[in-house]
């Protein structure tokens, strides 16, 4: 008879002892059970249930087990293949990735040259001397010819087995079924099957484990098991995962009586049975574990099974059948979609390996195979399911363009968070990661949401300014690594020459931006060995004696603690004399991610997060305003990105010196840390546009200006973030390097004319505006248009020099 139990011991029945967990499970009431595992699922995953886009690919039906249920294993056959061939191989695999799988699912029966002789000579007419060893190579092709990600069901496996296929897959499996060594004795499901001992499979866990193999594995209801050697099973599974954590995802499948098996009449478990399994597995293993069971084995109740604590439907293929039940189609995946969001969850795709070991892939992943994991997942470890990049001159995915939510659809904790901001109450770091998590109708109304306060504070108006930029050296001594601009000995030689402008370079470009109606020059450059503070007071003193209504925007905090540190003096101090030289005010640059673990591998010989505040600190306390920034797609996560605004907002609120946020999308084309298979390929678009929306809306009311960089999204990317948040386009650059050695295609200047085009485009009001957001004088205003094309560039090539004896042209020496 069950009890009333209260909900939160069966929340936190993940923590109970073994005994403990048995007695209240069998206490607790089917609703009860469902209850608390669907809170307890919410409270890991929240409305996010997963899936996998696989192709299966059935290396060979041998098997040495007989399994009294299984059809998939069969005995040889004349004529028939003991294996798949290399080709056949490779051709389903293709077929998989043009339908845009990232998962390459083998499965085969277990040692089948342990007990047919036909398995032992197809292996040696291959060139083999086992199955596992033929499933390496297997994988291996598929690694070298498609972008796909294998993973293994080879059944029973030694240490040296699971060491050889983690080399060549990026996760494993086997299912234990059951805990009951009674299913093995005669008459049992399992009588005549040695792989299938409980202790030999959950040995060939625990040798996984040991060796940090994200593991998949699960147990198979309804063969003849009691309830209590259900849980029996899921504790000694619980018992392995507690010890090296290496359990993914737990399947909870039912058995499906199956036409010439010896089961083909045994009574199956009914929905209410599974959803009860499903319930207890999620309580014994808590809110984080992933917990799965197969859409295609419940007919058309399986979103019924969400009710029960399930946040994942497993693989499914739009190109293979199940071979294991081929009985039961998988859904489609639109269908499996649409039912999934109708039962008030968000289907996202993921990989073989799960977001949480996508987290740490230098533990979980071999490190050849980390590259391809990284460039196949988004910031969060799911899948990256688009060709869009920044940079990439490509129509961005229609599906994330912003538009108005179905408000039906919307989970409340979205909306009360989007409320709380616009109320100008702060966001935490974890509800902001909440907002950065935000997928289907939850992102569109953080995008809805981030819009309206938009034009709450700022109106219709999208402002830019006309300037020019000009990076006076790309020669630099600092090693970041996500850097294509810089050059040097010390630096990673990419693309373009080194180069150090001549002054009179400088000062060239900066009257040709002057007569073209520039109000502003950007300024920033390479950290040059020969430069000191007074390169940077140099170059000030010769634009401000020549154009002295030109306003000046230079040096990143990473030039002003460099320049400080060789003439000796505080920050502040340095800072001071720049403004008296004639620096207006700085860009927020050299921020990257300020989160310190992140820059440790990003950029680990550059300034600090502390170091950066520093700089700006000194810079708004002495009356000198800044951009701020935030350099993210490349390896950092979504709690790096909380971390970074909730910093920027601390300043904000202290020192009111930041004029605009300014998200700048990571460009891999180009970039070392991609090229070196240490990098995402930049941010999705969905995560591009929420950087814009979620900064509007945790920075509000200290920041009242979100800037979209068009050179990195090309139009169409800028328009949707102006439609999420976004008010201002930045400059007309005129001349932009940083960005294009990085691979960007969207071009370096937008004129005046094309930006209210632009603008106009989208029913917004153009505004050109000063760079600390002031209304430009009508003289500068005309001067701006139908400006006279450049004239050609001239790179001032590197000369070795010192600065006491460099000749006077040199900037270093301005």
């Amino acid at each position: 008879m069950t009890k009333a139990i209260a909900s939160d011991l069966l929340s936190d029945a993940h923590h109970l002892p073994d005994a403990d967990f048995r007695g209240l499970i069998a206490d607790a009431s089917h609703k009860a059970l469902l209850r608390a595992a669907s809170a307890v699922r919410d409270e890991g995953h929240g409305r996010l249930v997963s899936y996998s886009r696989k192709v299966f690919i059935p290396l060979t039906h041998l098997c040495r087990d007989v399994c009294h249920y299984c059809t998939f294993a069969r005995p040889p056959r004349r004529g028939e293949a003991a294996f798949m061939t290399p080709e056949q191989v490779l051709e389903v695999a293709r077929a998989g990735e043009r339908a845009g799988c990232h998962e390459a699912l083998f499965t085969l029966g277990d040692k089948p040259e342990l007990r047919y002789r036909a398995a032992r000579e197809a292996l040696d007419s291959l060139g083999y001397e086992s199955t596992i060893a033929y499933l390496a190579d297997m994988c291996a092709l598929v690694l070298r010819e498609t972008n796909l990600l294998p993973h293994v069901n080879p059944g029973v496996m030694t240490a040296d087995e699971i060491d050889t296929l983690r080399r060549v897959s990026v996760s494993q499996g086997i299912m234990l079924e059951s805990a009951s060594e009674r299913l093995g004795k005669r008459g049992g499901p399992h009588y005549g099957s040695p792989d299938k001992d409980p202790k030999v499979r959950l040995e060939t866990m625990r040798l996984a484990g040991e060796q940090s193999v994200p593991f998949t594995s699960g147990i198979l209801i309804g063969i003849g098991e009691t309830r209590a050697e259900r849980i029996d099973a899921l504790l000694a599974l619980r018992a392995q995962h507690r010890e090296y954590g290496h359990i993914q995802d737990l399947i909870i499948q039912n058995f499906r009586a199956k036409p010439g098996t010896r089961m083909h009449d045994a009574p199956e478990p009914d929905l209410a049975e599974l959803m009860w399994t499903i319930a207890v597995a999620r309580l014994a293993f808590g809110p984080d574990a992933n917990i799965q069971a197969p859409p295609n084995l419940s007919a058309d109740d399986y979103p019924k099974l969400l009710m029960a604590g399930l946040n994942d439907w497993g693989g499914v293929s739009p190109v293979t059948p199940d071979h294991v039940n081929p009985e039961a189609p998988w859904p489609h995946l639109a269908v499996l979609r649409r039912r999934t969001e109708d039962a008030g969850h968000r289907l996202v795709e993921r990989l073989a390996v799960y977001p949480e070991y996508c987290a740490d892939l230098a533990r979980w992943v071999d490190d050849d195979l980390a590259p391809r994991v990284l460039v196949n997942m988004d910031a969060g470890g799911f899948a990256r399911t688009e060709s869009w990049s920044p940079g990439i001159v490509m129509e961005p995915p229609a599906a994330d363009i912003p538009v108005a939510p179905n408000l039906a659809q919307i989970d409340p904790k979205i909306s009360q968070l989007i409320d709380k901001a616009g109320q100008g109450d702060e966001l935490d770091e974890n509800q902001i990661i909440t907002l950065f998590d935000a997928r289907g109708p939850d992102y569109h109304a953080v995008c809805r949401g981030a819009d309206e306060l938009r034009k709450s504070v700022n109106g219709d108006t999208v402002g830019y300014v006309v300037n020019r930029n000009i990076n006076y050296t790309n020669v630099c001594y600092f090693k970041c690594q996500f850097c294509a601009f810089s050059k040097g000995k010390l630096s990673e030689n990419l693309r373009g020459k080194p180069y150090d402008l001549a002054i009179e370079e400088v000062l060239r470009r900066a009257h040709e931006a002057w007569d073209r109606g520039a109000t502003e020059v950007c300024m920033q450059g390479g950290i040059h060995p020969d430069y000191t503070g007074d390169t940077y007071l140099r170059i000030c003193r010769a634009l401000k004696a020549e154009l002295p209504d030109l306003h000046i925007h230079a040096f990143s905090p990473l030039e002003v603690w460099q320049g400080a540190q060789t003439l000796s003096l505080p920050v502040s101090e340095f800072l001071a004399r720049l403004r008296d030289a004639g620096l207006g005010t700085l860009p927020g640059t050299a921020a990257e991610i300020l989160d310190d673990d992140v820059r440790d591998i990003l950029c680990p010989d550059k300034i600090r997060t502390d170091d950066w505040l520093s700089v700006m600190r000194a810079a708004h306390n002495i009356g000198l305003k800044s951009t701020s920034t935030i350099m993210f797609g490349h390896m950092e996560r979504l709690d790096s990105w909380a971390r970074h605004l909730v910093r920027v907002r601390d300043l904000q609120k202290e020192t009111n010196g930041f004029t605009e946020f300014v998200p700048l999308p990571f460009v891999h084309m180009e970039a070392p840390l991609y090229l070196k298979g240490r990098a995402r390929k930049g941010p999705t678009f969905r995560e591009t546009v929420l950087m814009h929306a979620v900064a509007r809306l945790a920075l509000h009311p200290h920041i009242r200006n979100i800037q979209v960089s068009w050179v990195k999204l090309g139009r169409a990317g800028a328009a949707a973030c102006l439609e999420a948040g976004a008010n201002d386009l930045g400059g007309t650059l005129m001349n932009e390097s940083i960005s294009r050695a990085a691979g960007t295609a969207h071009g370096q200047e937008m004129p005046p004319e094309q930006m209210d085009a632009f603008i106009s485009s989208m029913r917004r009001v153009p505004r050109q505006r000063t760079t600390v957001y002031h209304d430009v004088p009508d003289q500068r205003l005309r001067q701006s248009y139908d400006a006279a094309p450049l004239e050609p560039i001239n790179l001032t090539p590197v000369r070795k020099r010192q600065i006491d004896d460099a000749p006077a042209t040199s900037v270093a020496s301005a």
